[in-house]
């Protein structure tokens, strides 16, 4: 029997998807995300130059980097920002790097030499799934950057080399399900976070048992779900990058 709490969707059912391009002004890249209730501002920013690290590698290549936060008033009880504690929690700097080596996966460096493209997923109303939805709208704010660097000629060839698109899934009382809210997310046995490309690659996958262990066959059902959730990603995706194209 499926919780109540599943909101009147089928356990194979995403929430609603959606991408709004050109949401802030001044990035290259930038779009409001949104998995239901959960909604992210991810922009993508480029400079000149690049870390220290790889001023003197060969050959040359540009560098991606990603910062996350949320809002102190993303949840109904309102937390301090990290700033004005002074130090990044472990869960932040958790999320940043995944959100880097998963859009640095889908990227080709070399071509974007000299500078440094700089992720930012502003967490602004948090329904669980708040990593996925980060990852997924910070592709399409990565792709618009790319678009513009070419129409300002900065750089010629198309670096990007994949889409990529993150999806939540799990099991709940003793079913699996796909792209879970809060409520679900809270009462989970198993917890998982699918980072995937559109050639059915996979980039990261972070399960953890909360309060039982899973068969292979529970593994597999979740991996389904996660791979027909990517797809109807991939499908907005494109809607809001093709928007953003035709703009130019």
């Amino acid at each position: 029997m499926t919780p109540i709490n599943r909101r009147n969707r089928q356990e194979n059912q995403i929430r609603k998807v959606n991408f709004v391009s050109n949401y802030t002004k001044h990035a290259q890249g930038s779009v409001l995300a949104s998995f239901g209730d959960t909604k992210v501002i991810c922009t993508a920013t480029v400079t000149e130059g690049v870390p220290r690290f790889l001023r003197d590698s060969q050959p040359k290549q540009g560098w991606l980097t990603a910062e996350y936060s949320m809002l102190p008033s993303a949840t109904n009880t309102r937390n301090s920002r990290e700033a004005t504690r002074g130090k990044v929690s472990g869960r932040t700097q958790e999320i940043q790097r995944l959100i880097g080596r998963s859009l640095r996966s889908c990227i080709n460096l070399k071509l974007i030499s000299d500078l440094t493209i700089n992720i930012d997923c502003d967490v602004i109303q948090a329904d669980g799934g708040t990593r996925t939805t980060a990852i997924s709208g910070a592709y399409v704010a990565l792709v618009q950057a790319m678009q513009h660097l070419q129409y300002e000629k900065i750089i010629t060839t198309d670096p990007i080399i994949s889409q990529i698109a993150a999806v939540s899934v799990g099991v709940v009382g003793g079913i699996p399900m796909l792209d879970l809210d809060y409520n679900e997310d809270s009462a989970a046995d198993t917890d998982m976070n699918v980072v995937m490309n559109d050639k059915n690659q996979y980039i990261e996958i972070q399960g953890t048992a909360e309060k039982k262990p899973f068969s292979q066959k529970t593994l597999s059902e979740m991996l389904n779900l996660a791979k027909y959730g990517a797809e109807i990603i991939f499908h907005e995706q494109h809607k809001a990058i093709n928007q953003k194209q035709n703009a130019l």
